[in-house]
Order: C-alpha cells, then sequence, then structure tokens
C-alpha cells in the first residue's frame, strides 16, 4: 500500500525522477513521457465523471484505478511482464473486461455513417478529449517500446481504452443520437 507523508521531497528539483526501481531518468525521459500522458488521461477522466453517474461512473471509477495500475507498470522498466507482490502490471483480464463492456455499450448504439465531432454533453466532451491524450499515450508507449521492453498487456489496454472512451461517449450522447457527424467539405463553399 502506499503510503505519502511529505509531498516534496526535492528529487526532482534538477530534472530526473524515480521510477519503481529506484532507477533516476530524465523528467523528459520517454518512459516518463508515456506514464505523465496516461495521468494526464486519468485526471481528464476525473473531470468528466462530474458529469456522470450509475453505470458510466462505475465504468470511469474502475479504469482510473486500472490507469494507475498502469502508470505503475510503464514506470516499472524490466522484461519480467508477469504481476507480483512487488510489481504491479497490467493482465490481460484487465483488457478482456474493457472489450466486454465495449460490446455491452456498442450492442444498442446505432452504426455509425461518419466520423463524429468531438462534443455534446459534458461528459461527452470530455470523454472524447480523455480518448484522443489516451491516442498520445499509445504514441509514446509504442515509441518506448522501441528503445525498451513493455508490457505487451499494457499497450493493449492502452489501446483498447480508447475504444471505450469513444463508445461510452456516444453513449452519454443520448445514447449516440446527440452526436454531430463530420460533412466532409461541408464549409468549402
Amino acid at each position: 500500500m502506499v503510503k505519502l507523508t511529505k509531498i516534496y521531497t526535492r528529487g526532482g528539483d534538477k530534472g530526473q525522477t524515480s521510477l519503481v526501481d529506484g532507477a533516476r531518468v530524465p523528467k523528459h525521459a520517454s518512459r516518463v513521457e508515456a506514464f505523465g500522458t496516461i495521468d494526464e488521461a486519468n485526471a481528464i477522466i476525473g473531470i468528466a465523471r462530474l458529469h456522470t453517474s450509475g453505470e458510466a461512473d462505475v465504468m470511469l471509477e474502475r479504469i482510473q484505478n486500472d490507469l494507475f495500475d498502469l502508470g505503475a507498470d510503464l514506470a516499472t522498466p524490466g522484461e519480467d511482464f508477469m504481476p507480483s507482490e512487488m510489481v504491479l502490471r497490467i493482465v490481460d483480464p484487465q483488457v478482456t473486461r474493457l472489450e466486454d463492456e465495449i460490446d455491452i455499450m456498442n450492442a444498442d448504439l446505432s452504426p455509425l455513417t461518419s466520423f463524429i465531432l468531438p462534443g455534446g454533453s459534458a461528459a461527452s466532451a470530455q470523454l472524447h478529449l480523455a480518448r484522443t491524450v489516451v491516442r498520445r499515450a499509445e504514441r509514446l508507449v509504442t515509441s518506448l517500446m522501441e528503445e525498451e521492453p513493455v508490457n505487451p498487456a499494457a499497450l493493449k489496454y492502452t489501446n483498447r481504452l480508447s475504444d471505450h472512451l469513444f463508445v461510452l461517449a456516444r453513449l452519454l450522447n443520448d445514447g449516440g443520437n446527440s452526436d454531430v457527424l463530420w460533412v466532409p467539405g461541408a464549409n468549402r463553399r
């Protein structure tokens, strides 16, 4: 369990931070960029939750908890991707849960005939923003994977999460009825 008794440590005052294994790396390192962007997405989901209730809020709370797991996973270098008491890793059942929730939510939505303009309800707009930040995190994770090993389940979770947030944003837009569709070339005249 995490216990924080002091919030500032001065350890980052020279532009470095610690990973889970104690290694010191620059705050702009690829690994730090990846888990920092996951943290950013988590904060946006927190804002979206100000406008949700019921099952949507329950799903988002689980996702926020998973995002702390994902951040810890990404902050732990190494090639051993099995979770243990000392190492927190994203696992495939977390990915499968997202897939199952996507399938349930998407079952009642009308098929898309165009891309959606981000917006609609306050919750939907925030989830679209979170989705784009998760997509950025996904790009950062794939870039990190070219430099050093990353848990494959972490990438899968990140990929699936952006889909989940998209479908949930549609659901919270009156079941997709309030989605605003992109009209290609609509303003060229």
